[in-house]
């Protein structure tokens, strides 16, 4: 594996991990929450607007925080190359593993593995595991 130095931006991306620690221990700490994201959307509709109130928030900053750093920094350029059938498909697979898998990698890789919850550590080596298997197919047998 070569890294493209030119392309390389360690310093935004730890920046940007420690953005993420930080969200996730501020939600932990003061509303007890796990910021797991398909657990946060999962939860609107199926909680009180009370408490569905902090999961639009958080959900809406997801959106907004990378218009609001465009103004500082324009936003790496996003090229889509394959079908949309694909990522729809794609779309639907990680929303049934997620089902699956009781989360996402935000909340059993991010969240889970900082509190040492054994579940969480397996999920998440299952999680690359797989996501490393599927690249290799798809790249070397498809």
């Amino acid at each position: 594996m070569m890294v493209d130095w030119q392309q390389a931006t360690p310093l935004s991306s730890l920046a940007g991990g420690v953005l993420i620690g930080l969200a996730a221990a501020l939600l932990l700490s003061m509303n007890g929450r796990i910021a797991g994201i398909s657990g946060i959307l999962g939860g609107i509709l199926k909680t009180s607007v009370k408490d569905s109130a902090w999961r639009v928030c958080f959900l809406i900053g997801l959106i907004v925080s990378p218009l609001l750093y465009s103004l500082w920094a324009p936003l790496p350029e996003m090229q889509v190359t394959t079908e949309i059938g694909l990522l729809v498909s794609a779309g639907l697979l990680v929303g049934l593993g997620t089902r699956m898998g009781s989360g996402c990698t935000s909340g059993h890789g991010v969240c889970g593995i900082a509190r040492l919850s054994p579940r969480s550590i397996v999920a998440t080596m299952l999680f690359m595991v797989v996501g490393m298997a599927t690249v290799y197919i798809f790249r070397h047998w498809i």
